[in-house]
């Protein structure tokens, strides 16, 4: 019997011993004696205290084939072996150093269940996507992409930890394997990135956001700008004195500082009363959940600052975060650092500086991290002779040579698809719930409409009353980017890139009236317009427009409609598409430096329901008014071509300047007529106006109701176009391959039809199927020949009568009927030309043709045995 076996027989019989005792000490019941009341109501109390041993299911692991894995998953390197006695080494003397401290994690098994060491499972790699070049593009495609397993039990680290390639083929993995696969990415990308065992709150190790608020919802800090104090001139106007009681202006702002304290204090109890109903019930783990997360140091990529990043969700947290509880140890692809800090206040306060081993404790040596130098060695250094100091530099190097260093990563490459980089999410779809909201994400083309994202606003933290939807597409052909309604108000939002026809930047509108003459406003792309339009703000009485960098310096354009009349009876299709009627039109202009302020219009109303013209000039430079005219238009200014009669009663003018000559009545009727012509332009232009309005809307009922996507044609996989163009390459190329076979041809088939098609030819059929063979293309041959000298007869015929027509009217003919003439002869000599070469070169194939096929049919596996 070994120590183990002798040690748990005596603590064995110790148990027995005490039982015995136990058994000695209870007293015996007599047979005959009964309960007594009390005792029974005893018995019967203790008989309602029932206990249960606890039980606790530990799922099955899963398990992989091991045949699809490369060798480095099933066996160690040397080196990592050695590694592997390293860490375990490490790991005793931290348990006999520090016997308080939880197990590190250091060499969990692989998914072939072979152990390895944490600071390889990690692999560099930057993908070929753009968009995990960043921390925070990385972050949200890791989040996205892989689908949360928990830690079973909560406290307990993980027994295995699978590769970052066998977690991006599985899309899923427990906070271990985001870490590091995230770290990977990070590392690769340039990132002094660091995964963090530690611990952390039940929410962030649940991947729990319904007590956040979303961060597509959170407003960005506004920058305020201090207001500029105005200099005081010596020759500034001063402002009038202010003559209001100071005690009264005092008390008033006292009693308005006591309102809005009273209102602040209101708030804040509001919030802390909303905050306690909220608080998430206490956690009997807290503080022990295992948790890991990843950490970002400052210095490369030219990050300013610390931070860590949570891999459930993708976000980043401030180095005090509350979310973290603690943490054990740190570790990258180089080194691994445990942690000697102490963890009373979570992670608030811990220094970071790696290099530091008064707070950080290395496992290998050859630390990256620069470590503090310690001045006595340095002094001793000093004083050392030059030979001494020789072999003390030498020693050091000897001994920094038997470092070990870290092995290469065992794991595979990883590859990401295209295909699979697009789809972002398991299956295409992930849903995320939040404070009042929730996050809805599709993956790039699985929605027909091309959505790619919805979030969705409630007012209750149930999810029952809606409030407001945001939805942003992608690759849609009306070039849709984000769309946000309003379920309280009907308010409809629509945003569009660049690209459309009519350049809509943005587009207003109630979903109760959606269609023209209703409240709307449109933003335009005034860069890619003709017009400058920028802005169009329409109601059922009223329509706006901005304009900006346009060559009549016109920048704002107003209209007021009337009521239409009504009409009693059939209403005609072709009123209803004339518009509203207009009472008023107003066009505003900036100033143009090329004239003269009093000839600048700043100002022009049309008041069409009054027929009248008011101009309002610009201010010139040295007076405070402007120059004003205005303009009475003609009793029958509207009937064409009618006489316009004009007479000083219809004109009124305001001039500052009275020095400057008045002008003639011959230019006021100049001026009037160019008014009259502006505002029939301008009424043209409000027309067009709500014509596009009406345009853009029926395109945009059309877009919603047959909503198509743009493929790019490098995207053969999706793009219908391309693969019909393949398909009918591909056609094409058959059909040439059976135009090929189809030209060897048996040239003895219609003539071995005629006798019948016999097995074997007899010597007479034989001698007859080649004379008649050698006769039908010695006649094919002759009619070609003769059908070439047809068509040459028939040019030269039709040359010479249109020459003979040419003698005959050459007096007569102009010079149009002369170059015509002269095109003809030309074509005709060109076409005369081209039949004699035709008929030349087919008389010298025609003997070589009939002797080649003589020839085969000499050579012919039918004739040969009889020639």
């Amino acid at each position: 019997m070994d120590a183990s076996e002798h040690n748990e027989s005596e603590v064995n019989q110790i148990d027995n011993d005490d039982v015995i005792q136990e058994e000695d000490e209870t007293p015996e019941k007599e047979e005959g004696e009964d309960l007594t009341e009390d005792a029974e109501a005893l018995k019967a109390e203790l008989a309602k205290i029932v206990v249960h041993p606890p039980s606790y299911e530990v799922s099955p692991m899963e398990e992989f084939d091991q045949a699809e894995f490369s060798p480095s998953y099933k066996d160690n390197l040397p080196k990592e072996n050695l590694v592997l006695q390293y860490a375990e080494n490490f790991r005793r003397q931290m348990v006999q150093l520090y016997r308080d401290r939880k197990p590190l994690f250091l060499n969990p098994v692989n998914e072939c269940g072979v152990e390895k060491f944490v600071c390889t499972t990690i692999r560099p790699t930057l993908l070929e996507f753009k968009e995990l070049y960043n921390w925070d593009g990385a972050a949200e495609f890791v989040a996205d992409y892989l689908n949360i397993e928990p830690l079973k039990p909560e406290y307990e680290l993980p027994k295995r930890l699978i590769s970052p390639a066998t977690v991006l083929k599985r899309q899923k993995g427990n906070c271990f394997e985001y870490s590091t696969l995230l770290c990977s990415m990070l590392i690769g990308a340039g990132y002094d990135a660091y995964v963090i065992s530690g611990y952390a709150t039940k929410e962030t190790c649940l991947a729990d956001e319904s007590r956040d608020i979303c961060p597509l919802l959170k407003k960005k800090e506004e920058v305020k700008e201090e207001a500029k104090k105005k200099e005081m001139k010596k020759y500034t106007v001063k402002p009038p004195r202010d003559l209001r009681s100071k005690f009264e202006l005092k008390q008033d702002a006292k009693r308005e500082a006591e309102k809005q304290a009273e209102k602040e204090k209101q708030r804040k109890e509001e919030e802390e009363r909303i905050a306690e109903l909220e608080k998430p019930p206490p956690d009997p783990y807290f503080g022990l959940r295992i948790h890991a997360w990843v950490l970002v140091l400052s210095g490369k990529r030219e990050v300013p600052e610390n931070f860590f990043i949570e891999p459930f969700t993708g976000l980043s947290h401030p180095m005090d975060s509350p979310n973290y509880l603690g943490m054990e140890s740190v570790w990258n692809n180089v080194n691994y650092w445990v942690n000697m800090q102490d963890c009373s206040e979570g992670v608030k306060g811990l220094s970071f500086d790696l290099g530091d081993p008064t707070v950080w404790e290395y496992m290998f040596p050859n630390n990256d991290k620069p470590l503090l130098k310690i001045p006595d060695a340095e002094d001793d250094l000093n004083d050392m002779d030059d030979e001494e100091r020789k072999k003390y530099l030498d020693n050091e190097e000897h001994e920094v040579e038997k470092y070990l260093d870290m092995p290469p990563s065992w794991v595979d490459a990883l590859k990401l698809s295209h295909r699979d980089f697009q789809m972002r999410c398991p299956h295409g779809k992930k849903t995320k719930v939040y404070k009042r909201a929730k996050l809805e994400k599709f993956a790039h083309y699985l929605m027909k409409d091309g959505l790619i994202s919805r979030l969705s606003v409630y007012e209750d933290r149930e999810l029952t009353d809606l409030m407001k939807v945001h939805e942003y597409y992608a690759h849609r052909s009306d070039k849709l980017n984000q769309r946000l309604t309003n379920h309280r108000t009907g308010q409809v939002c629509e945003n569009f890139d660049p690209g459309r026809p009519r350049c809509l930047k943005e587009h207003q509108f109630k979903s109760s009236a959606p269609g023209p003459e209703n409240e709307r406003v449109m933003m335009f792309y005034n860069e890619a317009r003709v017009d400058g339009l920028q802005k169009r703000e329409e109601t059922q009485t009223e329509m706006t427009e901005e304009y900006s960098n346009r060559d009549d310096f016109l920048y704002y354009k107003y209209v007021e409609f009337g009521k239409r009349a009504k009409k009693f009876g059939p209403q005609e299709t072709s009123s209803a598409n004339k518009g509203r009627p207009i009472n008023k039109m107003i066009q505003k202009f900036n100033r143009n430096r090329n004239k003269p302020a009093n000839e600048d219009i700043a100002e022009l109303i049309f008041h069409v329901a009054e027929d009248k013209i008011h101009l309002s000039y610009h201010t010139e430079d040295v007076r405070i008014a402007a120059s004003a005219r205005e303009f009475l238009k003609p009793p029958n200014w509207d009937e064409k071509g009618a006489v316009l009669t004009f007479n000083p009663e219809m004109h009124q003018t305001f001039q500052v300047d009275p020095t400057l000559p008045m002008n003639k009545q011959v230019e006021l009727y100049e001026m009037l007529m160019e008014l009259l012509k502006a505002e029939e332009k301008c009424r043209n232009e409000v027309r067009d106006s709500q014509n596009e309005v009406r345009n853009i809307l029926d395109d945009r009922t059309k877009e919603e109701a047959a909503s198509e996507l743009d493929i790019s044609v490098y995207d053969t996989e999706r793009n219908e176009k391309a693969k019909k163009h393949r398909r009918e390459l591909e056609r094409q190329q058959l059909e040439e391959k059976m135009r090929k076979q189809e030209m060897d041809i048996d040239y003895l088939a219609p003539f071995l039809a005629k006798i019948g098609n016999p097995e074997k030819l007899s010597k007479q059929q034989a001698f007859s199927l080649k004379e008649e063979c050698l006769a039908d293309l010695k006649q094919r041959l002759i009619d070609k020949a003769n059908l070439i000298q047809a068509r040459f007869e028939k040019e030269s015929q039709e040359l010479e009568k249109k020459q003979a027509w040419y003698q005959q009217n050459q007096v007569s003919m102009g010079k149009e009927d002369e170059e015509e003439y002269l095109t003809y002869c030309k074509e005709a000599i060109f076409r005369i030309h081209i039949l004699d070469l035709r008929l030349t070169r087919h008389k010298e194939q025609a003997p070589h043709k009939y002797m080649q096929l003589e020839q085969k049919l000499r050579n012919d596996e039918r004739l040969s045995e009889f020639f």
